[in-house]
């Protein structure tokens, strides 16, 4: 395979990423939106079992929050930063060059959103208060990942 046509996969692949990490983000924010005007501070959690259709809410956001903090940091930056031919290191030595780039406004901030992605995913039944603290910072981070996904998207289109 020549360079031509391993760039022709890789620029197929970043557009397909753009219009996958777009829609993730509108549905992400749709259902925080929701979630956040039937409760602020998640008070129903305390009697989770009564309120099936806000457990559903509740699994939707962290689905999409989830997807969608995969889908950018270990499919769109990485396949980005190849397009820029940038170097591919770890997953945090991406993140640092992302952080220089413009891309991610903090390092910090994306580790403690995949922090929270794995609370929301592992703890989610067994802790409520901790359950309870995931979701509401995951909901304060909604912005940074909606402000990442139009840096990469952006940058990706140049």
């Amino acid at each position: 395979m020549t360079d031509k046509y391993a760039n022709t996969g890789l620029v197929a692949r970043l557009e397909h990423l753009q219009r996958v990490v777009t829609k993730e983000c509108d549905y992400l924010i749709y259902t925080a939106q929701g979630l956040t005007q039937t409760d602020p501070k998640f008070c129903w959690l305390d009697k989770v079992e009564q309120n099936a259709s806000l457990t559903e809410r509740l699994d939707a956001f962290v689905s999409r929050y989830c997807r969608l903090q995969d889908t950018l940091g270990d499919k769109l930056l990485p396949t980005y930063l190849s397009m820029q031919l940038e170097p591919l290191g770890t997953v945090l030595d991406n993140l640092n060059r992302a952080e220089k780039l413009g891309l991610i406004p903090s390092v910090a901030d994306w580790i403690e959103a995949r922090s929270l992605r794995n609370n929301l995913v592992h703890e989610y039944t067994e802790d409520i208060e901790l359950l309870r603290h995931s979701i509401l910072r995951a909901l304060e981070l909604v912005p940074m990942l909606e402000t990442v996904t139009k840096n990469l998207c952006q940058q990706s289109r140049k």
